[in-house]
């Protein structure tokens, strides 16, 4: 008899089975995938020395400090779409910050803003939909 339950995730658009997996948070800490309920990327200060994400773990009340990235930990528990898109998403909120920066200082480099969209865009859109 399996002890091992079994939770459902939706993979492209479909309901799929999956068995709850052990996640390596490093520095032999570990914790089940389907207990991880929240990641939170350290920055500035709070980073470095084996210190890069948050981990929020049901049943525990203050969160594991984990050595790796969200997006490792992410890949890890099986979500490798959201794993894939978090850079992505990161890389457009740093050009609309430093748009909305350059905008209000008055010097907004219109060559640099196409190239970045241009590169943004591309790594986006599937083959298909350039044909």
């Amino acid at each position: 008899m399996s002890l091992v339950t079994t939770f459902l995730i939706w993979e492209d658009d479909r309901i799929v089975a999956s068995e709850p997996r052990m996640v390596s948070l490093g520095f032999g800490k570990f914790a089940r995938s389907d207990y991880i309920y929240a990641l939170e990327p350290l920055l500035g200060d709070e980073r470095g020395d084996g210190h890069r994400t948050k981990v929020w773990v049901e049943g525990i009340k203050d969160p594991i400090i984990a050595a790796r990235t969200e997006v490792t930990i992410l890949r890890d528990m099986g979500q490798e779409a959201v794993a894939t898109e978090a850079p992505l998403i990161d890389e457009a909120l740093d050009l609309a910050s430093r748009l909305a920066a350059a905008a209000e200082a008055g010097r907004v480099d219109l060559n640099d803003l196409g190239r970045r969209a241009r590169h943004f865009l591309a790594s986006t859109t599937t083959q298909d939909r350039l044909l």
